[in-house]
C-alpha cells in the first residue's frame, strides 16, 4: 500500500493515518484486507470454472509466486527458494491429487468436548463421534485443573488408547501455568496444547515447546496470527511443532501460501484452524492444495471440522469417513444462501428483530 498525501497539503491521507494507527497487516485493515481478496480469489476460481484448490494446484509456479508477497520474510524464504518447493512439488502431484478425490483430507473434530458440557453430552457425542468414525478428537482445557483431569480421562477412556487427543487452552495460562498444567494431563497422551498462553508471546511458546516436547506434547498455535512474520518468527525459534494457518485472519489465500511454503521449509505440518462459520469451507481449499503441491505428506497433518452452521452456505462441507472430501463447484465454496442472509442482515433480519425486541422487553 503506497504513501499518498492530502491534495496541496503534504500532510498523510486519513487513510494513510488510519493505516498507522490500527495496522499495517494486522487488526481490521488485515481481516478486510482478507474479505476482499478472497472474494476476488473466488471470482477467479469462478471464471476459471474450478473449484480453488483446483485453481492453485493447476496454476504455474511463477504465476503462483507472483501471487505472494515476500518483503519481511526473505531471510527465511526467498523467491527462488519458494520455487524450488514447488517444482519438487511438481513430483507425484497427480497421484496425490487423485488420493484426495477418492480418500478426502484427514479431519479431526472440536465439537464432542467444549468447556461447559455435562459428561452425559460429553459421552453422548463421542459415541456418536465413534459410531460416524471420527479418531481424532480434541478437548478445550484450562478452566479448572482437576475438572480438566476428569473430562480427559473420560474422553481417553471412550476413544481409546489408540486414538488421536488434542488439547486447546484458548490462551489460558502464563507460560510457567501452562507448563505445569499439562504436565499434569500428559497422562492423557495429548498430540498438542493449542494456544497455550497469549498468541503474540512467540518467546513463551518457545519456552513451553521446550518443556513439552520431552513429555511427548507438541504446541499448536495461529489462529490469531496476525501475519506472515509472525509465524516467520514462530517457525524461527522453534515455538510451535503444528501449524494452524487460518483462511481469515491472514490477508487472504495469498498470505496463506506464502505460510505453507514456509510451513514445509521448516517441515513442520499445518493443521488449520477452522469452525462452522464458513471457515470449514474456505481452509478446506488451502490445505488440499498444500498436499498436493507443497507438502506431499499427511504425517501428523489434520484439519478441524466443527459441525454447526453449515447449512447457511450454498456449497457446504462434505465429509466421509472423517475426512474433507475435495469441492467440485467452482469458487472459493463461502458463497451463502440468500435466505440466510436476509434473515440475518443487520437490523432488519428476522435474526435481529427477535433479539432487539427481546432486549426491549
Amino acid at each position: 500500500m503506497r504513501k499518498t498525501g492530502s491534495r496541496g497539503t503534504g500532510l498523510p491521507s486519513l487513510w494513510e493515518k488510519a493505516r498507522k494507527l490500527i495496522g499495517p497487516e494486522k487488526g481490521v485493515v488485515h481481516l478486510a484486507t482478507a474479505a476482499l481478496l478472497n472474494a476476488v480469489w473466488d471470482l477467479w476460481a469462478k471464471q476459471e470454472g474450478k473449484p480453488l484448490w483446483k485453481l492453485l494446484v493447476d496454476m504455474d509456479p511463477r504465476t503462483l509466486l507472483s501471487c505472494i508477497d515476500f518483503r519481511y520474510i526473505t531471510d527465511v524464504l526467498t523467491e527462488e527458494e519458494a520455487y524450488e518447493i514447488l517444482q519438487k512439488g511438481q513430483v507425484g502431484k497427480k497421484e496425490r491429487e487423485g488420493q484426495m478425490l477418492m480418500h478426502g483430507y484427514p479431519a479431526y473434530t472440536t465439537s464432542c468436548a467444549w468447556l461447559g458440557y455435562s459428561d452425559d453430552t460429553l459421552k453422548q457425542l463421542c459415541t456418536e463421534a465413534l459410531k460416524d468414525g471420527w479418531t481424532r478428537f480434541k478437548v478445550k482445557v484450562g478452566a479448572d485443573l482437576q475438572d480438566d483431569i476428569r473430562r480427559c480421562r473420560l474422553i481417553r477412556n471412550m476413544i481409546g488408547p489408540e486414538k488421536t487427543l488434542m488439547m486447546d487452552a484458548n490462551q489460558r495460562w502464563d507460560v510457567p501455568e501452562a507448563v505445569e498444567w499439562m504436565s499434569k494431563l500428559a497422562e492423557f497422551k495429548p498430540l498438542w496444547i493449542e494456544e497455550p498462553t497469549s498468541p503474540d508471546d512467540i518467546l513463551g511458546h518457545a519456552a513451553i515447546s521446550e518443556a513439552l516436547v520431552p513429555l511427548g506434547i507438541g504446541v499448536a498455535t495461529g489462529e490469531q496470527c496476525h501475519n506472515r512474520v509472525i509465524f516467520k518468527q514462530l517457525l524461527q525459534a522453534k515455538a510451535l511443532q503444528f501449524l494452524q494457518i487460518d483462511s481469515c485472519r491472514l490477508g487472504s489465500v495469498n498470505e496463506n501460501l506464502s505460510v505453507l511454503l514456509m510451513a514445509k521449509k521448516f517441515e513442520i505440518p499445518v493443521c488449520p484452524h477452522a469452525g462452522g462459520v464458513g471457515l470449514c469451507e474456505l481452509v478446506q481449499h488451502l490445505i488440499i492444495f498444500d498436499f498436493i503441491s507443497i507438502s506431499a505428506s499427511l504425517k501428523n497433518r489434520m484439519c478441524e471440522y466443527v459441525n454447526h452452521l453449515h447449512e447457511h452456505f450454498r456449497y457446504p462441507v462434505v465429509i466421509k469417513k472423517a475426512s474433507y472430501m475435495p469441492p467440485k463447484d467452482a469458487g472459493y465454496s463461502t458463497e451463502m444462501k440468500e435466505e440466510s442472509v436476509k434473515k440475518h442482515q443487520y437490523p432488519h433480519g428476522e435474526v435481529w428483530k427477535k433479539l432487539l425486541a427481546a432486549q426491549e422487553n
